[in-house]
């Protein structure tokens, strides 16, 4: 991955709050995704389809739900971007995944 690659993909606000969920996180279902960001299933699929695409996402699939995070192949370089990034929104990316646990939108992907 190139640098100006990373940063045109993380120059959108929804696709960095998903890297900076993710990270925090480790592994979420994209309906705890659109549901931390207010988003539709559609528009939140698009975003996750363009990190995927660049190398920065990993899917898999858990029934009908699928289920993303960050690629552990990451260049040093991007980790390290998105760790400082991360510290730097650490309270915002706290209060986005608690909205996930007042919605109780995680017995979502258990269906």
């Amino acid at each position: 991955m190139e640098p100006l690659q990373l940063f045109k993909v993380l120059s959108d606000q929804t696709r960095l709050d998903i890297v900076l969920l993710l990270k925090a996180s480790g592994e979420l279902c994209v309906c705890d995704i659109y549901t931390a960001l207010n988003l539709s299933q559609p528009k939140t699929s698009r975003h996750l389809a363009m990190l995927r695409e660049s190398g920065l996402l990993l899917d898999s699939k858990h029934g009908k739900w699928v289920h993303y995070r960050l690629s552990p192949t990451l260049l040093p370089w991007v980790k390290n971007i998105i760790e400082v990034t991360y510290e730097t929104e650490r309270n915002k990316i706290a209060d986005l995944l608690q909205s996930i646990e007042k919605k109780g939108s995680v017995s979502c992907c258990s269906e």
